[in-house]
């Protein structure tokens, strides 16, 4: 079964004996269950494979037994054979341990998105030893029409190769040294346009749909959105913590009428208000797809989603809210409060941006006939 805790606590105790319930996310991990009630988390290891056990439920969250369960596998996967001989080793498997690894060390979304390129882009068969240049190459040339995606993917698998060679699996990284200049993208959707995004996501539904209308509403970026956290809800704020953000501190805003109601209506069942689709542990991370089927049917000009970060700011200019305010509600570290200004100015201007806010509600209201 998928272990969530909703599912833990329907276990019931076995009539005798013990009963173990492995974990269909992670494999070698799960849940013992005895006669007597007691559920303790284990974990396969060792090449006798034994279980081995991690520690009682619920004094052991689920979501830090995962994560002791991955260091146990981890810390078996890499004691390599001593030997002057690298040892062979496939793509696909080194891809794996990349990315188990990574789990230990690297925030969710940068695991997510790591995990999406490198599985999407990067399905080499063959041995990790025999990779060239030239195949990695042929992947990375396949975007030159999107150079956003080009650049991700390149800085993907150069951390990956860099992590096999310091972990014995490679003697030299087959990516080669380059760099990609992005031209700024100026998108800025019309008001036919978002009235045709924020309906279609009403329609759309939850997650994506809703994760859509709060992007308009809130103006911050998709990955802090899709990672909000019931803990972080105040009655008429959100407060991102530091390091979840992207210039890692912290980060509060304050939310009108129209994004309370969305967060009010939705499913309160996880601590994710929008959580993955495979664990209740790790947050919404479908982007490629639901944009594809959402997009269909609009018909309006190409836009990705940091679009509508761009044109809710220049809606907040348009209404005339002063930019070092609409600086703050977008948590932009290098602005017109910056350098040794913003070390001396530590006013939150948490007023400002409430007003901003009430106006920028009102003229969507009227925008969109709500």
């Amino acid at each position: 079964m998928r272990l969530t805790d909703l599912q833990i606590r329907k276990i019931g105790s076995p009539d005798r004996g013990q009963k173990t319930y492995f974990d269909d996310m992670l494999p070698g991990f799960g849940i013992r269950v005895s006669q007597g009630g007691t559920k303790s988390f284990v974990v396969m290891s060792g090449k006798d494979r034994k279980l081995k056990t991690l520690g009682q439920y619920p004094e052991l969250a689920l979501k830090d037994a995962r994560t002791a369960a991955k260091q146990v596998q981890s810390d078996i996967t890499f004691h390599l054979p001593r030997s002057n001989a690298l040892p062979a080793i496939g793509f696909v498997e080194a891809r794996g341990r990349f990315l188990a690894d990574s789990e230990l060390r690297t925030k969710p979304r940068t695991i997510a998105e790591y995990s999406r390129l490198l599985n999407r882009h990067f399905s080499f068969d063959g041995k990790l030893q025999e990779i060239t240049r030239s195949d990695i190459m042929q992947v990375i040339e396949k975007f030159k029409n999107t150079p956003a995606e080009r650049q991700h993917a390149f800085v993907a698998i150069r951390t990956m190769m860099n992590w096999c060679v310091k972990h014995g699996m490679l003697e030299t990284t087959p990516v080669p040294r380059l760099s990609f200049s992005a031209q700024a993208r100026s998108r800025i959707l019309s008001d036919d346009e978002l009235r045709k995004v924020w309906l279609r996501a009403s329609s759309f539904g939850y997650p994506y749909g809703r994760i859509l209308q709060l992007l308009i509403l809130t103006g911050q970026r998709r990955s802090e959105i899709a990672g909000l956290r019931r803990k972080w809800m105040r009655e008429d704020a959100i407060v991102f913590p530091i390091g979840f953000t992207k210039n890692k501190r912290e980060h509060t805003i304050p939310v009108g009428n129209l994004t309370r109601r969305i967060i009010e209506a939705l499913p309160n069942e996880t601590e994710y208000l929008f959580p993955s689709r495979l664990s209740d542990d790790s947050p919404f991370n479908g982007w490629s797809r639901c944009k594809r089927t959402f997009d269909e049917p609009l018909k309006i000009a190409e836009y990705t989603l940091h679009d509508l970060r761009r044109s809710y700011s220049s809606n907040m200019a348009r209404l005339g809210v002063p930019i070092h305010v609409t600086e703050k509600l977008l948590n932009h570290v290098s602005g017109t409060v910056s350098g040794i200004a913003a070390v001396y100015n530590r006013y939150s201007y948490m007023e400002e941006m409430r007003q901003a806010v009430a106006t920028y509600d009102a003229h969507l209201q009227k925008l969109l006939d709500l």
